[in-house]
């Protein structure tokens, strides 16, 4: 039995400026990370078919592309809320109320952890770190600036800022 094949998630002109990106690098797999950020901006996010789309584009086997799909916060493999608020949850934010902060952005965003709310207005995501230990409770906000130093009693001032 054939196995039959899925149209192809991403657009010609995406997967030519991957190839393209390639070509600036003495390895290929050097353009994953650029790759990624293409089709996020394609996309909304980086699903698991685009994923495997890259990885052929590259050379790569899937696995490889997820690995790095997963590890950074920037990524999504999910649709996001268009305000998608991400609280970092590692050690110095845990120390300093980032449970707090996550159950706070909760009620007052109308969306739990990990989901996108109905709507599409937001999406409220926990990640392990990003990288700004000496400011936390850290959050950013559709990969914009961090918002260092969030407080749970300063939370209404955080989600009037975000919009």
């Amino acid at each position: 039995m054939s196995e039959e094949r899925a149209a192809p998630l991403l657009s010609a002109a995406v997967r030519e400026a991957i190839v393209a990106e390639t070509g600036k690098y003495p390895e290929p797999r050097s353009a994953l990370l650029m790759a990624l950020h293409m089709v996020q901006a394609e996309l909304g996010y980086v699903p698991l078919a685009a994923q495997r789309e890259v990885a052929a584009i590259l050379g790569l086997r899937p696995i490889e592309v997820r690995e790095v799909v997963t590890f950074y916060p920037m990524y999504h493999e999910h649709p996001v809320g268009r305000r998608h608020v991400q609280v970092c949850a590692n050690l110095g934010c845990a120390l300093t109320g980032s449970r707090a902060v996550i159950r706070g952005l909760e009620e007052r965003l109308g969306v739990r952890c990990g989901e996108r709310r109905a709507d599409g207005a937001y999406s409220l995501e926990e990640v392990q770190c990003l990288g700004s230990c000496g400011t936390a409770v850290c959050v950013q906000v559709n990969n914009e600036p961090f918002i260092e130093n969030v407080r749970p009693d300063r939370l209404d001032e955080l989600v009037k800022a975000i919009g």
